[in-house]
Order: structure tokens, then C-alpha cells, then sequence
């Protein structure tokens, strides 16, 4: 009987293993040993091999594979053409070395589709990989994001599927193997390879391959990410713009800053002003189909970006603007110009108010727009506010670097602020933890009060550090709402058709808590609303002062 079922069983994985598989099966399979053997074989990784044409080469074997068993004796072979592997194991690994293995999982070398041999060829591969210089990329900053070299960077031919996968396949596994959050993704990797197969196979022109290649970036989740296309030299390279600035609050675009005075005034458009639908879409409707177009960390700033998008077009001048007052509907076709004219108020002298890089406020208050001080600035603000009861620190921007000469001042001693994950390129998709950074030293002349960080969605990358940084002081309360979530630097990838870039480093607080698509918390939260943004109130800044008044 046992001798029965045995033979049952061999007879049924024959058939299971013969069976017939799908395209996209096929296709997303091969995507994946082509990238390892791209970062793990020897040969491959020392630039031995045209990779590319190699792909290229293999493909159209690929797609004549018609079951499981033909499939995986095309990659066997295709993988013993390489050349032998000289066995090398066990590699060893300093000590020092803590690895962070979240992202790292090469279980697919179990794929259902694959032979036991090829399995266990691929699982060779890794034991005894490539640990010399990568051809293909290079760690910059000393070991932090990776670099592109020795990459094609050559358009697709948009009629030829096998030239429009190579590309999908380069992306996926860059993504696959160096983007540090991978493991916070909402969809899984695996899963974003396997639904954009078939649209790129189905794109049957540059715009439709691009627009796939958009949806696949998207869904890495990750605020630093854009993907900008390379026009044509024939296209019309203007892009006309609103006359202001605007916030998505409850699903309607509210105008928080006029750009043109004299535009803003012919159309009555003041700040406080609601938008509710353009060009006949309401804020709704854009905001759901545009879900698969923006990448981010989070929902605030996806509201942050698409409010941007929602304010520029790139070929029309007429757009049908609705707005709202008074529960009363009014539809505007308005003309919207370039930059320069839509912006006017940047050009012309005296029409923007001019920021204050410091202030003393009442109650012996101080605060620091952290946008536009520079580090030059630092000795004179220090000298006007060092002996306030509080300092606010505006952080809703870009700051300038300064993070170094302000950290310094407010804490009495040093202190690690931060610790990173890096890319470990002898080991390809492994990620190893950082020292980390610091900031303070020794300074009984440390600053005493209270500091108070305001904090949104525009709080990204250097901007999230920096709070990072000030939080050490020990006397740090966060107000405001949810940052960007992606802090850290960013990996650049430029080709002639597009340009993208994500996360290059994993950033977290020293006890490892977690930045990215969270952001920095704030200890009060507090949100703009429609009514205090028609009152010319700042509700977080009010919300910091009466903080620094009562301590609640």
C-alpha cells in the first residue's frame, strides 16, 4: 500500500510540475533571478556580462516555456552558460556587524515553478556571492544611499515588450534589493511586480509605459519618491499655474497664501477661499483618482502633493474653477498663466511680506522660522533669545542646515538623536545598523527654557532630523500634526526618459522606534481648520503660545 501511495504521488507532482503556467508567472519569476544574479553572481556582479542584452537574449526562451519543468531548465541553463561559481563558504561576518533583516527574504528561491535543482543553484549562488566592487551601483556618502553606474539608460522601445520589461525589471529590483522601507509597504512588492507586467505589456505608446511605471512607483509609500518624465522636444513644455497657494481640509481646496495679488483680486480669490471642483471634478473625485499617481509616506502628505498637482496644469490656460461661499456655488473660467506671471509676487519688490528670521514675541517668548535662517544668522538669534522663557522652533519647511549650532545650544551635554540602516552591497537587500549621530557637548551655558517645535506635513527629510535633533534637549514639546514620514537622504536614479529617487537610508531613534511613513509625533496635535484659516489665525502657533503659558 505505502509502495502504492508512493508512486501515486511521484505520478501526481510529474503532472502538478508539467502543468501549464501564465505569462505573468513566468515573467515575474524570471524579473527576480535576473536581478539576483545581477547583484549575486560573480561574473554577473563584476560586470563580466552585457546584462541587459542578456535579459533580452533570455526572454523570448522564456515566453516559448510552456510548463513549470521547461521554464526552470531555461534558467538552469541559462545560469551554468554564466560560468562556474568557485564555492567560498562560509563568508565570514565581523562581529561588529547588527543586521537589520526586515526587508531581506530570498525564500522565493522556493517559487512553485521552480526544479529542485535550480533551487538549490540559486541558494549557491547567495552562499558563495559576489564580494567585490558592484558594477551596477555604489554606496554614496560613505556607506549610506546607492548610486547608478554602468546602467542603460536608454529609452525602451515602446512597441517592444521585452525592451519595456528590462526596464520594469531594472526599478523593481532596485527597489528590490536598496530601498531600505520596503517592509512597510502597504502592497507588497511581490505583488506590484505581478499587476504591472501586464500593463506594461499592453502599453502601446510612451505615454501608457510611463503611466504604468508611475502606478509601480507609487506604491513603494514613501514621501521622498517622485517620477518625473523627459518631455519631448515637440511637446509644450509650459505649465500654467493658480494664482495661490491652497490646503485639502475636508475634502475642499482652501487657499492659504496668494501668489499674484493683482490675478487673485480679478477673480476675487482671497486667502481663506474655498475650491470645491476643477474643470467639473470635485475635490473628492480627484482626490480618489489620483490615489495610484502620488507616492507617499502618508495620507497628509499625499492631500500635501496632490494639493500642489491640483494648482498647475500643463496644457491648459482655461480652467473652470468652483468655488464656495456661503454655502452659494459660483463656476469661474479663469485664465491661469507661468510661473513667473501666476508668482508675480515673488518678482515684484515689496509685494511679499518679508519673513522675520527671529522674533521676540510677548511674554518673553522667542521664535525661529527655521525655513529661512541660515547658519550665519545662529550667533545673533542665540545672543536675542537665550535668556526667553521658550523658544519656538517653526520646522513647517525646509531648514537650512542649521541643525548643528541650534542643537548645540539647547542641550547641556551630548546625546545621540538617531541611528541608521545602511546598504550592505557584499550581501544585497541585507541592511546593517549605524552608529547613528549626535549633537551637544558640555555646555553649562545650554539653553534653559522651554523649546516647542511646530510641525505638518511640509516637516520632511532634513526638516524631520532636525526635530529629531531638538528633541534631545529634554524639555521638547511637539506641536502640530503628522510629518512627511520620510526622513534621511535620498537615492537618485536618472534616466533619459524619467527620473525618480526613494528613501536612501532607514532612519530611527536611538532606542530603534521607527520614522518613516509614521514622522515625528507631535505631543499636541493640531490642525488648521477652514475657519481659522479665513480668520488669519495661525491655530498652531496659538496652540504653542497658550502650551508655553499654561504647560497643558
Amino acid at each position: 500500500m505505502k509502495k502504492i501511495t508512493l508512486l501515486f504521488l511521484l505520478f501526481l507532482s510529474q503532472i502538478i510540475f508539467g502543468a501549464k503556467i501564465t505569462e505573468t508567472e513566468k515573467l515575474a519569476a524570471t524579473c527576480k533571478v535576473w536581478g539576483f544574479l545581477k547583484y549575486y553572481h560573480p561574473k554577473v556582479a563584476s560586470g563580466a556580462f552585457n546584462w541587459d542584452n542578456q535579459l533580452l537574449d533570455i526572454l523570448p526562451k522564456i515566453d516559448k516555456a510552456q510548463t513549470k519543468a521547461e521554464f526552470s531548465l531555461v534558467l538552469e541553463s541559462w545560469i551554468d552558460a554564466l560560468g562556474e561559481v568557485k564555492e567560498i563558504a562560509p563568508i565570514a561576518t565581523s562581529k561588529d556587524v547588527e543586521y537589520f533583516d526586515k526587508n531581506f527574504d530570498l525564500s522565493w528561491f522556493n517559487n512553485k515553478l521552480f526544479s529542485k535543482k535550480l533551487s538549490k543553484k540559486l541558494k549557491f549562488i547567495e552562499e558563495n556571492r559576489f564580494q567585490g566592487e558592484q558594477f551596477y551601483v555604489y554606496s554614496l556618502e560613505g556607506g549610506g544611499n546607492v548610486g547608478l553606474k554602468n546602467e542603460s539608460n536608454k529609452h525602451p522601445d515602446f512597441i517592444n515588450k521585452n525592451s519595456k520589461l528590462r526596464l520594469v525589471f531594472m526599478y523593481w529590483n532596485l527597489v528590490e534589493y536598496f530601498f531600505p522601507d520596503k517592509y512597510l509597504m502597504d502592497q507588497k512588492w511581490d505583488i506590484t511586480l505581478e499587476k504591472t507586467i501586464p500593463l506594461v505589456i499592453k502599453a502601446e505608446n510612451q505615454d501608457d509605459f510611463y503611466l504604468a511605471m508611475r502606478k509601480m512607483v507609487s506604491r513603494i509609500d514613501d514621501s521622498h519618491t517622485e517620477f518625473f518624465t523627459y518631455l519631448p522636444p515637440t511637446a509644450p513644455k509650459i505649465k500654467n499655474y493658480f494664482p495661490a497657494h491652497g490646503k485639502i481640509i475636508d475634502e475642499k481646496l482652501v487657499i492659504t497664501e496668494i501668489l499674484a495679488d493683482s490675478l487673485a483680486q480679478a477673480y476675487d480669490i482671497k486667502v481663506g477661499t474655498i475650491i470645491t471642483k476643477i474643470n467639473d471634478k470635485t475635490i473628492r473625485e480627484i482626490i480618489a483618482e489620483n490615489r495610484d499617481l502620488i507616492c507617499a509616506s502618508n495620507e497628509p502628505k499625499y492631500l500635501d502633493k496632490l494639493a500642489e498637482k491640483i494648482l498647475r496644469s500643463y496644457s491648459d490656460d482655461l480652467v473652470k474653477v468652483e468655488f464656495s461661499k456661503n454655502d452659494l456655488y459660483v463656476t469661474k473660467t479663469m485664465i491661469w498663466y507661468d510661473y513667473h506671471d501666476s508668482h508675480r509676487n515673488e518678482f515684484k519688490k515689496g509685494a511679499r511680506k518679508k519673513k522675520e528670521k527671529f522674533k521676540l514675541l510677548e511674554n518673553n517668548i522667542g521664535y525661529v522660522n527655521m525655513g529661512i535662517i541660515e547658519r550665519k544668522n545662529i550667533p545673533d538669534m542665540i545672543e536675542a533669545l537665550k535668556n526667553t522663557r521658550a523658544i519656538i522652533f517653526d520646522i513647517r519647511n525646509y531648514p537650512k542646515g542649521t541643525f548643528e549650532p541650534i542643537g548645540n545650544f539647547l542641550n547641556s551635554q551630548e546625546k545621540k538623536f538617531a541611528i541608521y540602516t545602511l546598504p550592505d552591497l557584499t550581501y544585497p537587500g541585507r541592511c546593517k545598523w549605524s552608529s547613528g549621530s549626535s549633537i551637544g557637548f558640555d555646555n553649562k551655558d545650554y539653553y534653559k527654557g522651554k523649546v516647542v517645535l511646530l510641525l505638518d506635513e511640509k516637516t520632511q527629510s532634513q526638516a524631520e532630523w532636525t526635530a529629531m535633533c531638538f528633541q534631545t534637549s529634554g524639555n521638547t514639546t511637539i506641536v502640530g500634526s503628522q510629518t512627511s514620514g520620510a526622513d534621511g537622504n535620498t537615492s537618485i536614479f536618472d534616466f533619459e526618459g524619467f527620473n525618480t529617487q526613494f528613501s536612501g537610508i532607514g532612519v530611527f531613534y536611538p532606542d530603534k522606534r521607527e520614522t518613516q511613513r509614521i514622522g515625528i509625533v507631535p505631543d499636541i496635535e493640531v490642525k488648521p481648520t477652514i475657519k481659522g484659516i479665513q480668520e488669519g489665525r495661525d491655530e498652531v502657533l496659538d496652540r504653542a503660545l497658550l502650551f508655553v503659558e499654561t504647560g497643558k
